[in-house]
């Protein structure tokens, strides 16, 4: 599949924020390994459209979440909002994690020069109880949940108004859409790919209305069209493989990183390799000129690129050899 570079370059200066499905965190996850300022799902992986609005909503007024914010089930405090990594076993544990993870995300997000949004489902479920649309059912009894499927128009209107909002507070920011590749099997075959239609049409109406702010990036067509095959998928047949994200991962390079920023992620690369070595005997001459050779290149990158995230891994190493 041929896909033209961006007019955005993605650089080392830049601060970016993904939001959205697993898809997010993998290529989010990519992006911190190669020490890119950012912050991956704040909220833990969200997979609708109104959800992941929600929580830009919640970053630009990050008020507080409270106890009523909560609910008890299974010997866990639970949100809507979030995913079931931020439950706790207390009303106290619950808030922490989540007032935690809020307040550092909206400090982030006032500066960022990317929101990268990767879409999962255009089905919602919302609470029988008060309409709520929520971001995670947390395994509760289905016949409190209404599921529906947003239309195209929805998802476009909800999104126009959330943009222009960001955009009056951030002008510059640019915006990645894309669609996750993983299937939800659980809507059925045909069921899944009227999601995932509905998804792409309205990314595009998107893209189309706001050309100058917005690109799509194709990850559900690259799995579709080039990794059709099912060894690029994981163990479940529904998520792809670390092969495939990492194939991905690389057509992503190639269409939003110029060919200067390609050669400084694979110096970080080999930096990545070197801080990763576990040495059979710590206390060896041979070790002590591994690291300090280690401690020369991240100095010498780190000087050509100030913003790439190795400071702490710089004071690592330089207590090390201290000892």
């Amino acid at each position: 599949m041929n896909i033209p570079a961006s007019l955005f370059d993605i650089t080392y200066e830049d601060r970016l924020m993904f939001l959205g499905s697993c898809f997010a965190d993998n290529i989010g996850m990519r992006m911190t390994g190669r020490r890119f300022n950012v912050c991956v799902n704040p909220f833990g992986v969200l997979y609708n459209p109104l959800s992941v609005a929600l929580g830009c909503k919640r970053l630009l007024k990050p008020l507080p979440f409270a106890e009523d914010d909560l609910f008890y089930d299974d010997g866990m405090y639970h949100s809507f909002m979030h995913h079931g990594k931020f439950s706790g076993v207390s009303i106290a544990d619950s808030l922490v994690k989540m007032n935690g993870a809020l307040s550092a995300a909206a400090v982030f997000f006032r500066n960022i020069s990317y929101l990268v949004i990767t879409f999962g489902t255009a089905y919602v479920y919302r609470l029988k109880s008060d309409g709520r649309v929520i971001a995670n059912c947390h395994k509760l009894p289905v016949k409190q949940f209404e599921r529906g499927l947003l239309t195209v128009d929805r998802i476009v209107d909800e999104w126009s108004v959330l943009l222009e909002h960001i955009w009056s507070e951030n002008p510059l920011l640019k915006v990645i859409f894309t669609v996750s590749p993983i299937r939800h099997w659980k809507d059925g075959a045909h069921f899944n790919q009227i999601s995932k239609a509905t998804l792409l049409l309205a990314e595009q109406a998107l893209a189309e209305k706001y050309a100058d702010r917005i690109s799509y990036f194709p990850a559900y067509e690259l799995m579709m069209d080039e990794l059709r095959d099912y060894r690029f998928y994981a163990d479940d047949m529904f998520h792809p493989s670390d092969i495939a994200v990492d194939y991905i991962w690389k057509r992503f390079c190639d269409v939003y990183m110029n060919m200067d920023i390609k050669e400084v992620l694979k110096e970080v690369e080999n930096i990545n390799r070197a801080l990763n070595h576990r040495p059979l005997n710590p206390s060896a001459g041979a070790y002590k000129q591994f690291l300090m050779q280690t401690l020369l290149k991240i100095r010498r990158l780190r000087s050509k690129n100030p913003y790439i995230c190795l400071l702490e891994e710089e004071r690592e190493i330089a207590s090390k050899l201290q000892e």
